[in-house]
């Protein structure tokens, strides 16, 4: 085969690496868990290696090179830039493979996939796969199931379809149902194909109804209010947009007054029952600000909003929130005002890319001033409508840090930077022999360091896998812990689990509990110093001393512990213990009765709770007995 056959084929293998990745995510719940993300890794290092490799069989290589580009790149450079500082190694390099994999994403789907061909693929796979997940929720909805294949969902009503949680499945849906209907209303489509776009689309309402999520529906309320203002401007659309805007209204009017958990969730706040105060979402954003305050230019540092959450807990929070509900306030606390001016100009820079393209790809007149169906209009207008939605959505939500909905997000957002070429050819750069050794040697670095941290993670997750299938705090359990440390030895929470273990092993007792304990204030030390923000670690740093009798030193290690999670339930009531180790029964009482005012169903502080009274109650006793028995003087 000739150069050019090569290279047709490497485009090929591209499409289908980033078809297996849009739709890997989705199906494996949204790819939060390592294992998914390891895979999209390895496939977006597969479409690198495809890239690089058409720089050089291509006769006449070029880069489509909008304004966009420069502020992907400076971000992710910025990102690079954190990383090298952050207080957290481990997370930290982590959240920045992430952003790199999304960076080269973006940027190979812009050059690689921007024939029309390749966008109606893409779209087509989407809509298809977004029918099939809404179908399922919608079984899910009907039968009252909480299970995500073998995974048990949290939600108490809505359902989530292949996602663990309702919001993140009504994030991906409201991207795609504007598309779905575009291409229904507006593309060249046969007709077959346009009935079954129709029915995909009201599959996928469907989905986003049972979500019963209150920001994707007023995300896609809006969302959909936009497409059908825009539809009543276009003559030829105007008819069968109409049809089906009664249609969706009919059906929403028949279908949610009738749903009982459609009531319980949207009829107080109608009512004006539901406080906005009462809302978890806005004491989570309180803490984003306060944490955000901390280093307002640059941010604390990625992903590391989870972490310094804690210092600035409010009392209603106890659970971890893993991230702030509002990807807007989190990227401010995380990455400054910097790192989030970046993100904005490059959103900015898509919408004036959109605005500049919109008169290129409408339809053009024909015969008595009819419009012609454009399939680029058609792609143009969903995937524009599908970006607001999930901007609107971000407001409430932490979308954007769902691998998954991040993935697609970008891929609308490369293919509609890629319909710049139909309103200019100012933004193609033909590469010569240094741009083509310039771009390999950039795309060669990206897939060593993401191939090597593939690897090393890899190898970490099957120990950690191991380690998890091990019997709890046994030796077994620790010996496979030591590998995985072994393999990544930045990563606090392995180290911090090494050191729980040989703790626990102490605390059953024998002769080498000294010794037990020793190792485990070795692996805590090791966490504290990986991860100075994770009170945890000085919390049982101190146990430790307190069960070697060294409590005289163990006080500065449960006061750092106490002000890096002044509200946690579990800090409090471990701190009531350190005072009980300590025979100070009076100033172990407060620590207790704050744990449970924090948490009521905590039997460590409501068991010790009681033992302490009684002993103090003792005390009393003894000592009152004690007067009454002595002669006088």
């Amino acid at each position: 085969m000739d150069r050019e056959t090569w290279d047709r084929w490497c485009e090929l293998g591209i499409l289908a690496l980033v078809l297996a990745i849009l739709v890997l995510g989705p199906l494996a719940i949204g790819a939060t868990r390592p294992l998914p993300f390891l895979i999209i890794q390895g496939l977006t290092v597969g479409v690198m290696l495809l890239w690089g490799a058409r720089f050089w069989l291509s006769s006449r290589p070029q880069l489509l090179w909008p304004p966009i580009c420069w502020a992907v790149v400076a971000f992710a450079g910025y990102a690079v830039v954190r990383y090298l500082n952050a207080d957290i190694e481990y997370v930290a390099r982590q959240e920045l493979i992430r952003i790199l994999v999304y960076a080269f994403l973006f940027l190979a789907i812009l050059n690689n996939l921007h024939r029309q061909e390749s966008t109606q693929i893409i779209s087509c796979t989407l809509l298809f796969l977004a029918m099939v997940i809404a179908g399922y929720a919608v079984f899910q909805f009907l039968s009252h199931s909480h299970r995500v294949w073998y995974f048990e969902a949290s939600h108490d009503f809505g359902a989530s379809g292949t996602y663990l949680l309702r919001n993140h499945l009504g994030g991906f849906l409201e991207m795609l149902l504007p598309l779905g209907l575009a291409y229904t209303l507006t593309s060249r489509f046969k007709a077959v194909a346009k009935v079954f776009l129709g029915y995909a689309s009201l599959v996928i309402l469907a989905g986003i109804a049972v979500t019963i999520s209150r920001g994707t529906y007023v995300s896609t309320t809006m969302a959909l209010a936009l497409f059908f203002g825009v539809m009543l401007f276009h003559r030829t659309y105007r008819l069968p947009a109409l049809v089906l805007l009664v249609v969706m209204v009919g059906a929403g009017a028949y279908y949610l007054p009738r749903s009982f958990a459609v009531q319980a969730r949207l009829k107080p706040i109608l009512a004006g029952a539901g406080r906005l105060e009462d809302d978890v979402r806005i004491v989570l954003w309180k803490s984003a600000i306060q944490v955000w305050e901390q280093n307002p230019w640059w941010g604390v540092g990625p992903a590391h909003y989870d972490y310094r959450f804690r210092q600035y807990r409010p009392a209603m929070v106890q659970l971890r929130p893993g991230w702030a509900h509002n990807d807007y306030l989190n990227a401010l606390a995380e990455w400054g005002v910097l790192g989030t001016a970046l993100v904005a100009s490059a959103w900015v820079l898509l919408g004036l890319g959109v605005l500049k393209t919109w008169p290129s790809v409408r339809g053009k007149p024909k015969g008595l001033g009819e419009e012609r169906n454009s399939n680029k209009f058609a792609f143009v207008l969903g995937a524009s409508l599908g970006l607001t939605a999930i901007l609107v959505h971000s407001a409430v939500d932490f979308n954007m840090h769902i691998p998954a909905n991040a993935i697609l997000a970008i891929t609308l957002m490369a293919l509609l930077t890629s319909h710049l070429r139909f309103a200019t050819d100012r933004y193609w750069a033909g590469l010569r022999l240094k741009g083509k050794t310039a771009a390999s040697a950039v795309v060669l670095a990206g897939v060593v360091y993401l191939g090597l941290q593939g690897w090393r993670h890899t190898t970490e997750f099957v120990w950690l896998a191991r380690a998890d299938r091990a019997p709890a705090f046994s030796a077994a359990q620790i010996a496979c812990l030591k590998e995985a440390f072994a393999t990544e030895p930045m990563n606090s929470s392995t180290a911090y689990a090494i050191g729980e273990a040989y703790r626990v092993q102490s605390a059953v007792g024998g002769a080498d509990y000294t010794t037990l304990a020793q190792q485990a204030m070795e692996w805590f030390g090791r966490s504290k110093t990986l991860n100075p923000w994770d009170g945890y670690g000085y919390l049982r740093y101190g146990w430790c001393l307190d069960w070697l009798g060294r409590t005289a030193e163990s006080g500065l290690y449960f006061d750092r512990a106490v002000q890096l999670d002044p509200n946690g339930y579990f800090m409090t009531a471990n701190i009531g213990l350190h005072y009980v180790q300590t025979g100070d029964y009076a100033a172990a009482k407060p620590w207790f009765e704050r744990s449970l005012q924090l948490e009521g169903n905590n039997p460590i502080a409501r068991n010790y709770l009681q033992i302490v009274i009684s002993r103090m109650q003792e005390a009393a006793t003894n000592e009152i007995s004690a007067r009454l028995n002595s002669p006088p003087p």
